[in-house]
C-alpha cells in the first residue's frame, strides 16, 4: 500500500515551504497567485487530499488566535505584534492581544482566560520568570499549539534572533576598535540576555578584551534602567571603553546618563546595543545596534503556528528557527577611538 501524500510532499514538490503550502489550502490572499498555481499543480499530480480528521478540526475552529508580549511600549514588541497581525488578518483569524507585563502568574491568567474563550493557538513572548513546566501543562492540557517568540525555553517551537550570533559579531567589531574593556549593562537573567552575554564573552576574551558583566549592572528593561545601571559603574570609579546595553530601550538611559556625567556617546566611551528598532537610528550620534528583525520574527513565529492548526497540531517534535542578525555599524562607535 502506496503511503498517503502529505502536505510536505506537496510543498517540496512545489519548491514552497510547508507554511506557505498550508496558506494556499487557506486561501490566502498574501500568497502570489504564481505561487499559489504551483502548489495546486503539485497536489493534482501526487493526487493530494484533504486529511478529513483535520478538515473536521478546521470547521470546528473560532478562527482566533492569542498573542501574548510582556508590554508594547518597546518598539521590538510593537512591530513583533504588527507582523503577527498583519499574517493572521490574511490567514482569516481574528488576534487577541494581552500583556503580561513580563509576570508569571499575570501570563498564567492571560493564558487560561485565552484558552477559556477557545483561542485555536498560542503565540507568547514569555514572562523573564516563566516556568516552563507550568506553562507546557497549561497548553497540552487544552491540546492548544504554542509558539514562543524571542525567548526560548527548550520543548517549545521558537522563533527568534540568533543572539549568541548577533553578540559575537558586535564583540568582534568592538576588538575591532581597539577597545579593551566593554560593560554589558541592563537586562535581566532571561534566556536572549544569556545569549547575548555567551556571545559577547567569547568574542571578546578570545581578543583579550574584558568583559564587565556583574549583577549589579542589571537592571529592568527601560530607559531609568539603562541609566541606574551605568550610574552604578560610574560610582565605582570606572570608566569602560565600550558600554553594550542589552536592549535599545536600556540603551536610551545609557545615552542620558553619560551626558549627566559631562561624557559624550560615540567620543568618551563606545555605546551600542541590540534589537536595531528606530530607537537606535534616532539617537545623537546614531547608535550602532544589533538588528534582530522583529517583524520577520513574528512572520515566521505565525506562519509556523499556522501550520501546526493545518496540521491538526500533530505530535511532531519542537521546531526551533534562528533568524539571521545583522549588525548596523554608526557613528556611538564608529568615531570612537581609544584613549591615550
Amino acid at each position: 500500500m502506496a503511503p498517503r501524500i502529505t502536505l510536505e510532499d506537496v510543498s517540496k514538490a512545489a519548491g514552497v515551504s510547508r507554511s506557505t503550502a498550508s496558506l494556499v489550502l487557506r486561501g490566502s490572499s498574501r500568497i502570489p497567485e504564481s505561487t499559489a498555481e504551483k502548489v495546486r499543480e503539485a497536489m493534482h499530480e501526487l493526487g493530494y487530499v484533504y486529511n478529513r480528521q483535520a478538515a473536521n478540526l478546521r470547521q470546528s475552529r473560532t478562527m482566533t488566535i492569542g498573542l501574548i508580549v510582556t508590554e508594547i511600549i518597546n518598539p521590538y514588541f510593537a512591530e513583533l505584534a504588527m507582523a503577527v497581525d498583519q499574517i493572521t488578518h490574511d490567514a482569516g483569524y481574528t488576534i487577541f492581544i494581552g500583556y503580561s507585563r513580563d509576570l508569571q502568574e499575570r501570563q498564567h491568567e492571560i493564558v487560561a482566560s485565552m484558552i477559556e474563550r477557545q483561542v485555536d493557538g498560542l503565540l507568547i513572548l514569555p514572562a523573564l520568570d516563566t516556568d516552563p513546566d507550568r506553562l507546557r501543562k497549561q497548553v497540552n492540557a487544552a491540546n492548544v499549539p504554542i509558539v514562543l517568540l524571542a525567548r526560548h525555553f527548550t520543548g517549545f517551537d521558537y522563533v527568534g534572533s540568533d543572539n549568541v550570533k548577533g553578540a559575537g559579531i558586535l564583540g568582534d567589531h568592538l576588538a575591532a576598535l581597539g577597545s579593551k574593556t566593554v560593560a554589558f549593562l541592563g537586562g535581566r537573567l532571561a534566556p536572549s540576555f544569556i545569549e547575548r552575554e555567551k556571545g559577547l564573552r567569547t568574542s571578546l576574551e578570545e581578543r583579550g578584551v574584558q568583559l564587565w558583566s556583574t549583577e549589579e549592572l542589571r537592571s529592568t528593561v527601560s530607559p531609568e534602567g539603562g541609566a541606574a545601571a551605568l550610574g552604578r559603574l560610574f560610582d565605582q570609579g570606572s570608566l569602560p571603553d565600550a558600554v553594550v546595553a542589552y536592549s535599545d530601550i536600556v540603551a536610551q538611559g545609557v545615552y542620558d546618563e553619560m551626558r549627566r556625567r559631562g561624557l559624550e556617546p560615540g567620543r568618551d566611551i563606545a555605546v551600542a546595543s541590540f534589537d536595531d528598532t528606530r530607537i537606535a537610528a534616532g539617537q545623537v550620534p546614531p547608535m550602532t545596534s544589533v538588528a534582530g528583525f522583529p517583524q520577520q520574527v513574528g512572520t515566521k513565529g505565525t506562519e509556523m503556528l499556522l501550520t501546526r492548526l493545518a496540521d491538526g497540531n500533530a505530535d511532531i517534535p519542537a521546531q526551533l528557527a534562528l533568524i539571521e542578525p545583522q549588525l548596523k555599524i554608526r557613528s556611538s562607535t564608529a568615531t570612537w577611538r581609544p584613549r591615550s
